[in-house]
């Protein structure tokens, strides 16, 4: 019995009227959410980075050559705000991991293209995270990790139907 489950017995003793059912893999998902987002963000500020940081670094990266999006390319990519997009790239030059300059192709455009020293640095930093990533997870056989993945996968599709993502 977790902590959960303590939290639901006592809702079904003090509330026997409601299905608290959902309670618990509402409840669980949220602490190992917690924990999990604790752990990333240790290994992202082994790197420098915070979670933001990486974000922006990782969506550069995986864009492939030449590394380089459009701050409306990365907001859309991350669903953020302009105003929060711009307050990340402002900190990564200041960092020197990234510049911003006008498109070659389009002059009316701007683009945020990952330095030597970002590329370097999100390389390493995205090795650390996958490895962090597969020990959060080492409590799963690879066929858990699969349904656990299908499962959370049909709960995204739902919220993202509903606006909610």
């Amino acid at each position: 019995m977790d902590a959960v489950d303590q939290i639901l017995e006592q809702w079904r003793q003090t509330r026997p009227d409601l299905d608290v059912s959902a309670m618990g893999p509402i409840g669980r998902l949220s602490r190992v959410f917690h924990h999990h987002a604790r752990q990333m963000n240790e290994t992202f500020a082994r790197h420098g980075l915070n979670a933001a940081g990486f974000d922006v670094l990782a969506t550069l990266r995986r864009a492939g050559p030449p590394y380089a999006l459009s701050p409306g390319e990365l907001m859309a990519s991350m669903m953020i705000t302009s105003g929060t997009m711009t307050n990340r790239i402002d900190q990564l030059i200041k960092q020197g991991m990234v510049t911003r300059a006008k498109d070659p192709g389009d002059a009316r455009r701007a683009v945020v293209k990952l330095t030597k020293t970002g590329f370097d640095l999100i390389d390493q930093a995205v090795a650390a995270h996958v490895e962090t990533q597969n020990t959060l997870l080492a409590a799963l056989s690879d066929p858990e990790i699969a349904g656990l993945d299908k499962g959370l996968r049909k709960l995204m599709a739902a919220a993202e139907q509903d606006g909610g993502l």
